[in-house]
């Protein structure tokens, strides 16, 4: 394995009180872990308030997001890769129904009910409030950088289909 210029191959253990000249050091799968966790919660914690959950915007985002609209499977099969665990995106298709937030058409295609547009306008300005939380001190620049960061190193694992790239 080849390292790039200036780069270092001491990999330190994972220290969350690590200080700025140590952090070259520290494993990213680790950062990315504590970040995906805290972030998640957070907005999870923010969600459970007004009786929602992640993966129930998920299922409103993409119901109203599409061209057409989806049936029940092809929401399933979209958003399954998101969920905690495979069964969970059918179910959260029932709550909405139950909860009248969706409906079936007679071509078993989902819609939005006014009541389940009204809730995802309402989720969205939520998200957003969660998002500027998370966002404090950050400029866009910054976030964008980060982004980019952790594109390439997706990339040089998981190979992006260049001659010369893990595969």
């Amino acid at each position: 394995m080849e390292l790039q210029t200036g780069s270092t191959s001491d990999q330190a253990p994972a220290n969350p009180a690590a200080t700025d000249d140590m952090l070259a050091t520290q494993p990213v799968g680790y950062w990315c872990g504590l970040a995906q966790t805290a972030v998640t919660r957070h907005l999870r914690d923010a969600m459970a308030k007004v009786d929602v959950t992640q993966p129930q915007y998920w299922v409103l985002n993409r119901v109203n997001g599409g061209p057409a609209a989806p049936s029940r499977e092809e929401v399933v099969a979209q958003l399954t890769h998101l969920a905690d665990e495979p069964h969970e995106i059918a179910r959260v298709v029932d709550q909405l129904l139950h909860r009248e937030w969706l409906r079936i058409d007679d071509g078993q295609r989902l819609h939005l009910t006014d009541a389940g547009e009204a809730a995802r306008v309402r989720l969205r300005e939520l998200a957003t409030e969660v998002r500027a939380v998370v966002h404090q001190g950050i400029s866009d620049e910054e976030y964008v950088a980060a982004l980019k960061v952790l594109r390439r190193m997706v990339a040089n694992v998981e190979g992006d289909g260049t001659p010369g790239q893990p595969s």
